[in-house]
């Protein structure tokens, strides 16, 4: 066999190896996907479902149990997928997102920017990865680095609470972000509901953003205030299916 057939014989073999290779990575991909990243998948496709079927228009979000209020939104995607999943430290336990801790138990930050403490014992998946609360010991600026390093730990998947002074409004409002903190844009990605609408004849009519994006300073801005504050919620890393 001359060279020639051999360089052919080698390419053919690489050629073939390369695709036998190919469905065993796949698997082994599909297995490094934790039921937490199944979790957070499922609640995320919820919220983008409500956001397509929407195709752009005003949903209501004007009395207690609409569910396109903010919190609201936010609630039914996480039970959209919470029945399918459980905590390894307690697997018998259902699954349940806390409400906003009651107005008259918020000081500093004020209402808004905090869940209620439920243990997890109780069903709670989440855990707080951090509370701003503006510091009125330190200057504006000191205030704003902390808030801006606070942002940065955003990740795919985490619920955000806060009370702030923004362009859309004024007040508590629940979201979720899509995607990590973008170092290379500063910047994050989330979906929500009722952050932007309009009233008509009196009545709160919301409408839901998918892969919304800001630079962060544009948070900053929201809730680095006095009395104001937010807190970003996340996953337990044991979070299992149910059985």
């Amino acid at each position: 066999m001359n060279w020639k057939n051999i360089k052919t014989w080698l390419c053919l073999l690489l050629v073939w190896m390369t695709a036998a290779a190919l469905p065993a990575a796949s698997a082994r991909s599909e297995e490094d996907i934790t039921p937490r990243d199944r979790m957070i998948e499922d609640i995320l496709a919820a919220a983008k479902a409500e956001y397509d079927a929407a195709n752009g228009k005003l949903k209501r979000a004007h009395y207690a149990g609409d569910i396109y209020v903010c919190k609201n939104f936010t609630v039914y995607c996480f039970k959209q997928a919470a029945s399918k999943y459980r905590m390894a430290e307690f697997p018998e336990v259902k699954l349940v997102i806390p409400d906003n801790l009651p107005a008259k138990q918020c000081k500093d930050p004020a209402y808004g920017a905090l869940w209620k403490d439920i243990p997890a014992a109780d069903g709670n998946p989440f855990y707080a990865v951090e509370t701003f609360k503006y510091d009125k010991s330190l200057s504006k600026a000191e205030n704003r680095e902390r808030a801006r390093r606070f942002l940065q730990q955003v990740r795919k998947g985490d619920f955000f609470q806060m009370r702030a002074n923004y362009y859309y409004g004024i007040g508590a409002h629940s979201m979720m972000f899509s995607a990590d903190y973008d170092p290379e844009t500063d910047s994050v990605t989330w979906c929500d509901s009722n952050m932007k609408g309009q009233k008509k004849n009196g009545i709160r009519y919301a409408l839901m953003q998918w892969d919304a994006v800001k630079e962060i300073d544009w948070f900053v801005d929201a809730f680095c205030r006095p009395k104001y504050g937010a807190t970003i919620y996340r996953l337990r890393d044991d979070i299992i299916f149910a059985e």
